[in-house]
């Protein structure tokens, strides 16, 4: 049975407590016509990614940004508690970003935290700590909510001419798997890409606990092997997975992959000497070139990923088990193409906010959050 699709509005703009900590202050206009400006918030169980946007035309121009890896759920899986250090390395980071924050009259703001803060025992607890010494108040979105952000962020690089797509998010702690079903609607309008959202899962899954289980650093085919084992059987139970299997198997369903691992491997695949997001985002590449490159990573030792420029010593011992996952969906579902997004909830979100605000003025033939200008 399929899932409900979450169609709650989005929710009231986030509050930063410029009370709760010395280390925020006042909003303050910035000088200039600038703005208005909206803020999205992203503390996966990896990373702490922020940007800062402005409305532009039918999408909107990234004014800031900042991104850390943080390893929030580090050891979450063994003791089922967010560790101290790793609180710690958020919390300095979300510092960062309140700072930020701080720096511009934002007109909106939504701060969310996903898997690790859902799964730990001391989520909520972190959340307080979080709102007293930054100010910034984090909102623990549910996976659904994670599924329809990711859809929405990525919506303009979904091929129109496809059946459909199967977009994942391969997250630290979990991953988001959505089957984006193109068929056109009775009424024989466009609507939103949200609105072709037709099924979807979250699996227990991601870079963090995978290469925890099975090792990060030096990894042997076998080992590697026992990864796409333990995520295999998962993929059995994804909801409507025949008829996604018979839209498959007719040839024109795509895959759409939202993460670190597919950005990396886009970035490896470009021979880019330093990772540049311009150029990565949209690449799409063929399930032949995703192979190869899922090979010639596995094939690498642990210093050779290091010295990868789109790789570096915080992916290095990571990498491994998010191609993992990727096998596992590649071969459960094999499709031609895959197209490389370097975006996701962040700007699911931006999108959002500013079209509940009406920032965008309606345009015929045109969707509401479908472009991004940044």
């Amino acid at each position: 049975m399929r899932p409900p699709v979450d169609s709650s509005p989005v929710p009231p703009v986030a509050r930063i407590d410029a009370k709760a900590s010395a280390t925020v202050v006042a909003p303050r206009a910035r000088g200039g016509g600038d703005g208005p400006f909206y803020a999205a918030l992203d503390l996966g169980t990896n990373n702490c990614r922020l940007l800062v946007a402005t409305p532009r035309h039918r999408g909107f121009r990234v004014v800031d940004a900042f991104s850390r890896i943080v390893r929030l759920g580090e050891g979450i899986g063994a003791t089922g508690r967010l560790a101290e250090a790793a609180m710690v390395r958020a919390i300095e980071a979300l510092k960062i970003c309140a700072t930020k924050l701080a720096d511009r009259d934002i007109a909106g703001a939504r701060l969310i935290a996903t898997e690790a803060c859902r799964a730990a025992s001391n989520g909520d607890e972190f959340v307080e700590r979080v709102r007293d010494e930054t100010g910034l108040v984090l909102e623990i979105v549910s996976q659904e909510t994670e599924a329809r952000l990711a859809v929405a962020g990525c919506a303009s690089l979904v091929d129109l001419t496809a059946s459909g797509a199967i977009l994942f998010d391969i997250g630290g702690g979990s991953s988001e798997l959505v089957w984006i079903d193109l068929t056109p609607f009775a009424d024989g309008k466009r609507h939103r890409m949200t609105d072709h959202l037709r099924t979807w899962m979250s699996l227990p899954v991601g870079v963090v606990n995978v290469s925890e289980r099975h090792g990060g650093h030096s990894v042997t085919a076998e080992q590697f092997a026992a990864m796409i084992a333990e995520v295999a059987p998962l993929l059995d139970d994804f909801p409507e997975a025949a008829a996604l299997d018979r839209a498959v198997a007719a040839g024109s369903v795509h895959l759409l992959g939202t993460s670190g691992t597919v950005t990396t491997l886009a970035g490896v695949h470009l021979k880019l000497p330093r990772y540049d997001r311009r150029r990565v985002d949209g690449t799409w590449l063929a399930d032949r070139e995703v192979g190869d490159l899922v090979a010639s990573l596995v094939a690498m030792d642990h210093a050779a990923r290091v010295a990868n420029p789109c790789i570096g010593s915080e992916r290095a011992d990571l990498v491994l088990a998010g191609c993992a996952i990727l096998e596992a969906i590649r071969r459960r579902w094999p499709c031609a193409r895959l197209r490389v997004a370097d975006r996701g909830l962040r700007e699911g979100m931006l999108v959002e906010m500013m079209g509940a605000d009406g920032v965008w003025r309606p345009r015929s033939g045109r969707r509401s959050g479908d472009r991004l200008d940044d």
